[in-house]
């Protein structure tokens, strides 16, 4: 029985993976959500990212490769995951759970500045109120999302949206392979040295 659901498990992944290769909006999204996030980077500015349990995961694992390294050596990249329990915990507390991303973007967002917003399901209510921060901030906002998640996707200035999926981890697989693309991207486009 294990042995099906290791190769199910496997089969179902590359069948994400391929749908999403063949979908023409895949390579133009990363793209552009790459020279958005260079140019930012570029001009002074930072990369805010955010998300709710793996996609926070995802957030964290990104703001980490560009102020740590992610293949070779190189200056550090200023780039922050919204990931602080104890802050999320006062908001949360305090103000309201969908409240949670968008007063760290109001505090530390300038204009210039990109939002990372991830969301499976494009539908979570903190995530989609910080893109609408950050848009009244000035800062453009990069989502990663499924097909299904034209909430947050309408908020965005470069939407990268995986295949529906049965379940979320499939997507989440996408999301992290894009932030490895991302951040190879974003390495090759600035002169971090």
């Amino acid at each position: 029985m294990i042995e099906v659901i290791i190769k199910n498990s496997l089969l179902e992944a590359r069948e994400e993976l391929e749908a999403f290769m063949a979908d023409p909006g895949a390579v133009s999204g990363i793209k552009a959500a790459a020279e958005v996030m260079a140019g930012c980077l570029s001009s002074g500015g930072k990369i805010i990212a955010c998300g709710n349990g793996g996609s926070l995961c995802d957030a964290t694992h990104f703001a980490e490769e560009l102020t740590g390294r992610f293949r070779d050596d190189r200056r550090p990249m200023p780039a922050m995951a919204i990931n602080d329990p104890a802050y999320l915990t006062c908001v949360a507390n305090d103000f309201s759970f969908e409240d949670i991303f968008s007063r760290w973007v109001e505090a530390f967002g300038k204009p210039g500045d990109v939002l990372l917003a991830i969301s499976t399901s494009g539908t979570s209510m903190n995530v989609l109120k910080a893109a609408g921060t950050a848009r009244r901030l000035g800062m453009p906002v990069v989502a990663l999302t499924s097909k299904k998640g034209k909430p947050l996707s309408e908020l965005a200035s470069v939407s990268i949206m995986a295949p529906d999926a049965p379940h979320s981890d499939r997507v989440q697989e996408i999301h992290i392979k894009v932030i490895h693309i991302l951040i190879e991207a974003i390495e090759d486009l600035t002169s971090w040295k």
